[in-house]
């Protein structure tokens, strides 16, 4: 590598030509004389001879100086001449590169790999071998490291991506220790560094230390900008408590979380301010229950890698349970109603309804609990058992009556009466409990020497009892017995909900033992405990869900709440094999869980050399421009040449000429005629003045336009925003125009052009995107509607009826949904004859451009309610059916009268 100032040369032993220009200038200075032109009549042949010996001409001064300058250029060009090329650290010998690739440096890994390749870029030219380290390695990448030639490490290098866990500063040290042992001559250490000390502590320092110990030590990290973590939410009620932590920095920074659903769309988000040096923030999440138990997914924006990404499976769910006691009356007295405890052990992470039965089964219901309450009612335990049998969790509590009056939805079959202190069936002293079976949901559990039993419901003996037994007392006899009943199960605790028979209410061990028979009615069976849950979906570097890597392996379920991410155990989604679509079925491992507070690496040694990541300056080959102006120039020379010797025809060049010059004009009106409205077939919306709504309209419509391009024959372009009385509405076949509650009512102008626009064939579709799903979303849409439509001549409208053509335009629908779902859609009646009874008005309120919606990564930014993906896809569908019937009219209606026109055809 040869330098001359900012400038250097990959190839200087090509400058070796330049030496050689004169001796071009040499063969170049001479050009032959131009032919003269000459009227040839053969009569006067010798007459014209010219006995005057003719002698070459010499080349003109600037036609040599430019022939020198174009040999010059090209000289110069394969010299591979490089604006400000990485210097390198002018050290010579070995080379070990070593890179932080864990979650941390997935927001600046651009900028890391281009660190990283300029100094292989500069190894390369220096011909120095490299070892490449990286500190988060995959499962089985643990190769001793060794040297290799530069272009191998970079081949190397451009296959890495972050990780999503944190890097192993131990490995890396035990690396580098055995790198030295086996080159004693010491080599030089790049690191480029995520700035984060891992809680390796000593790990960290000692690597440091091992590196400068090898010889010259270089660290490039980032600049101050702060490494965030999502931190696990806390389910509060009926709200999500979310933190975010963060390495302190001395800017004030901003960032949301977004909360998204299944299908990726964002349900909701919550924007954090943090202060100047703040290492934390808090925020609080908070939605209706139906709309909270879709979000499956947190984010951190801007984008912060997997450390930015929180899973939420069903244990965040609050799941709905329904209480019933024996007697409503003082059910909640404090301290002695039987639903005291439980309210207060359920409030945290359920959604508590109170109510009989018969009440309770009405709605939608998880878990149904009743403290000793008798069921004699028989139609009562016909309904009970066939919401167990459907999947319904019930669980009982004993107490006077069940004892006296047991029925048959009781996991186990029960003795008369009671055992208690000092009764029949008498303890010398109250019984403790004993530690939990390994087939119990609640394994790992350890029960408190305080808690203890005084009386019981006794089960009778069974040779299935001791399978059905998911708690015993410390003499073996059952305290909470279980049995599975079609598609759900029946839980007894053989005790009271109140501290009357048992402490056990008193204890935290009661609200953990409800809240894992809660989580069980999400779809986790009983004696999975040892399950192995294998890797479904697995997080990278960047935070994005894919298929898990090679070495991912299963993880037993007792161990997942416990397990740290690592090469073996990535972060994503776990579950049993084959429920990869099944999210009850489904448990997350997050990488935050067991993070902590991100803390800043500590001091470097004295010897170190620190740079910032991004600071160096970029890289420009000037090859490439220099070889252009070298054939820009010999085509001028060309020229030049053909002109000295006359066989330049200026009109014989003016046509290409002229052509080449009107490809500027002709480029640039096609791309005008592609942008008009009247060459290309598009849809429109009416634009209401909110960028927001706008750009949901734009989105939307461009959405549908994509979805129909790719599904019919339709060739739709990019969607226009027009304003009605202003733009020429002729050329749209559709009009999407959202309602707004402050909606004004148009102009007279305005008024005009769509009466005109709809007597003319076009189609309106109003919408409200308050109705169904979206009732209360935009209050006073409607009376807005009632203001923008009074001057409008809409003709009556009727609810779609089924055999409508926009139910079969091109999919057959018996729905049609948007954003929301469950309103009515209204058209124009069929016995209105004008414009082929093509209805110019569609009125609906199901927020369609935001169901049609994508942003600018693909993904679609609202969530459909309640219906999910698969009601995304039939708004996708109607918007298709739509187009079709605002492009062809009423040709699907025609197809009923085919057999009188066939008819006719055969008279």
């Amino acid at each position: 590598m040869l330098t001359l100032g900012p400038i250097g040369f990959a190839a200087p032993w090509l400058l070796l030509a330049l030496p050689v220009l004169p001796v071009l200038w040499w063969l170049l200075r001479v050009t032959p004389p131009a032919p003269k032109r000459q009227i040839f009549p053969p009569t006067r042949i010798l007459r014209e001879l010219q006995p005057a010996e003719a002698t070459p001409a010499r080349t003109p001064w600037w036609l040599l100086l430019l022939r020198l300058l174009v040999a010059g250029l090209i000289i110069l060009g394969l010299a591979r001449p490089i604006w400000q090329p990485s210097a390198g650290t002018g050290q010579s010998g070995p080379l070990l590169l070593v890179l932080d690739d864990g979650w941390a440096a997935a927001p600046d890994w651009a900028r890391r790999m281009a660190s990283a390749q300029r100094i292989l870029e500069a190894a390369k030219r220096e011909a120095r071998p490299v070892a490449l380290l990286t500190t988060a390695p995959l499962q089985g990448e643990a190769d001793p490291l060794s040297f290799l030639p530069a272009e191998e490490a970079a081949a190397r290098l451009a296959v890495l991506r972050p990780k999503p866990w944190v890097p192993d500063r131990a490995a890396a040290l035990a690396s580098v220790t055995a790198l030295r042992a086996g080159n004693p001559g010491g080599f030089e250490s790049l690191f480029v560094t995520d700035g984060l000390d891992h809680g390796a502590g000593q790990d960290s320092q000692a690597f440091l230390a091992a590196l400068a110990a090898a010889g010259p030590l270089t660290l490039t990290q980032a600049p101050a900008e702060p490494r965030r973590v999502l931190a696990p939410p806390v389910l509060e009620g009926d709200r999500l408590r979310l933190k975010l932590l963060q390495a302190p920095v001395a800017l004030p920074g901003q960032v949301a979380i977004l909360a998204r659903g299944g299908d990726g769309a964002s349900l909701a988000r919550v924007d954090l301010a943090l202060a100047p040096g703040a290492g934390s923030a808090e925020a609080a999440l908070q939605l209706p229950s139906e709309i909270r138990n879709q979000v499956v997914r947190l984010e951190l924006e801007p984008e912060a890698g997997a450390a930015g990404v929180f899973l939420l499976d069903e244990s965040f769910r609050r799941r709905p349970v329904g209480l019933a006691a024996g007697e409503d009356t003082g059910a909640d007295a404090p301290l002695i109603g039987p639903l005291f405890y439980l309210l207060r052990a359920l409030d945290p992470f359920a959604e508590l309804r109170r109510g009989t039965p018969e009440a309770l089964l009405a709605r939608r219901l998880s878990v149904l609990i009743l403290a000793d309450r008798e069921l004699a009612d028989p139609k009562e335990r016909e309904a009970l058992d066939a919401w167990v049998r459907q999947g319904g969790t019930l669980i009982r509590f004993a107490g006077p009556r069940l004892a006296a009056k047991p029925d048959t939805l009781l996991p186990v079959p029960l003795r008369a009466g009671e055992r208690q202190l000092g009764g029949m069936l008498t303890w010398e002293k109250p019984q403790t409990l004993a530690p939990f079976p390994d087939h119990s949901p609640f394994a790992g559990l350890i029960p408190p020497a305080e808690v203890t039993v005084e009386r019981q419901v006794l089960a009778e003996p069974s040779p299935r009892l001791a399978e059905r037994s998911w708690a015993r007392l410390a003499d073996g006899t059952p305290l909470v017995t279980a049995e599975a009943r079609g598609a759900g199960r029946i839980v007894l605790f053989h005790v009271t909900a109140q501290a009357e028979w048992s402490n056990l209410p008193l204890s935290g061990l009661f609200v953990d033992m409800l809240r894992r028979l809660v989580s069980l009615s999400a779809g986790v069976a009983a004696g999975e405990a040892d399950q192995p849950l294998a890797p479904l979906e697995t997080l990278d570097g960047f935070g994005r869900l894919g298929a898990p890597p090679a070495g991912a392996a299963p993880i037993a379920a007792r161990a997942l709440d416990e397990a740290r991410a690592s090469p073996r155990h990535p972060p994503g989604w776990y579950g049993p094999a084959g429920a990869a679509g099944e999210a009850a079925y489904r448990r997350a491992l997050n990488l935050s869980s067991h993070l902590s507070a991100p803390q800043l690496i500590g001091a470097p040694p004295a010897s170190a050399r620190l740079e910032t990541l991004g600071g160096e300056a970029a890289e420009r080959d000037l090859g490439p421009w220099l070889l252009a102006a070298a054939f820009a120039l010999f085509l001028v020379e060309l020229i030049a040449a053909l002109g000295l010797r006359g066989l330049w025809r200026p009109r014989r060049f003016a046509l290409p000429a002229v052509l080449l010059l009107a490809l500027v004009p002709l480029q640039a009106f096609s791309q005008a005629a592609d942008g008009s409205a009247a060459l290309a077939t598009r849809l429109a919306y009416i634009q209401t003045g909110d960028a927001a709504v706008d750009e949901t309209s734009r989105s939307g419509l461009a959405g549908l336009s994509d979805f129909v391009n790719r599904r019919t024959a339709a060739a739709l372009a990019e969607p226009h925003g027009v304003t009605a009385g202003q733009d020429d509405l002729s050329f749209y076949p559709l009009l999407y125009w959202p309602i707004l509650p402050d909606a004004p009512a148009p102009s007279a102008t305005a008024v005009a052009a769509l009466n005109e626009f709809m007597r003319q064939g076009g189609i309106i579709l109003m919408d409200t995107r308050d109705q169904g799903s979206g009732e209360g979303m935009s209050p006073g849409a409607r009376a807005a509607l009632r203001r923008v439509t009074r001057d409008l001549a809409i003709p009556p409208l009727i609810p779609v009826p089924e055999d409508h053509v926009l139910n079969r335009a091109f999919y057959l629908l018996n729905e049609l949904p948007g954003r929301f779902a469950g309103g009515q859609v209204w058209v124009a009646r069929d016995q209105d004859r004008a414009n082929d009874s093509v209805s110019p008005v569609i009125l609906g309120g199901h927020d369609w451009a935001a169901a049609w919606a994508m942003d600018r990564n693909g993904q679609h930014p609202h969530a459909t309610i309640p219906g999910g993906v698969r009601q995304r896809l039939l708004a996708y569908r109607f918007g298709t059916n739509l187009v079709m019937y605002a492009l062809t009219g009423n040709y699907k209606g025609d197809q009923v009268h085919v057999s009188a026109i066939l008819e006719r055809l055969g008279n």
